[in-house]
């Protein structure tokens, strides 16, 4: 149980748009935030980077529909629940359903990212978030839990 004193030494930190694409790298699964059917909608994606622009494949159906050319938000997170500590990642930008109207190279580059769905079915679409805003934050906890001290981590 973390007590006062182990939550006020944690510290908040505010990470930078390069580390935050570092940290979205490091990933494969976020959350795709989209408005459909009367209501804010998060969802499951897979996704890669095409530089800083982020890729996701999706079957037909009301995600997809709910994300062509539409203000959207993306999140990725990673979180240790044993030390209370981790990272948070939010993009909010357009998203867009990449056609044969792209220009070539755009759907090259999209393709070229190797992405893979994790879900079986058809996911032939494919659809590009162009970042407007990006931030992050880390928390860092004061120091480790007894149960690391214990097992000699320190």
């Amino acid at each position: 149980m973390t007590t006062d004193r182990e939550r006020e030494a944690a510290e908040m930190q505010v990470l930078t748009a390069d580390e935050c694409y570092r940290l979205l790298a490091t990933q494969q699964v976020g959350r795709l935030g989209v408005n459909a059917e009367h209501y804010p909608l998060i969802l499951p994606v897979n996704y890669a980077l095409d530089r800083e622009v982020i890729v996701m494949r999706m079957a037909p159906g009301t995600k997809l529909a709910a994300a062509d050319h539409a203000n959207v938000a993306f999140e990725v997170d990673e979180i240790d629940q044993r030390t209370r500590s981790g990272w948070s990642v939010l993009v909010r930008g357009l998203a867009e359903e990449v056609t044969p109207a792209h220009r070539a190279e755009v759907i090259a580059r999209t393709h070229g990212t190797g992405l893979t769905t994790w879900a079986p079915g058809e996911h032939g679409h494919w659809v590009r978030l162009i970042p407007q805003a990006i931030s992050g934050r880390r928390i860092v906890p004061g120091h480790l839990l007894p149960a690391f001290e214990d097992a000699g981590y320190l």
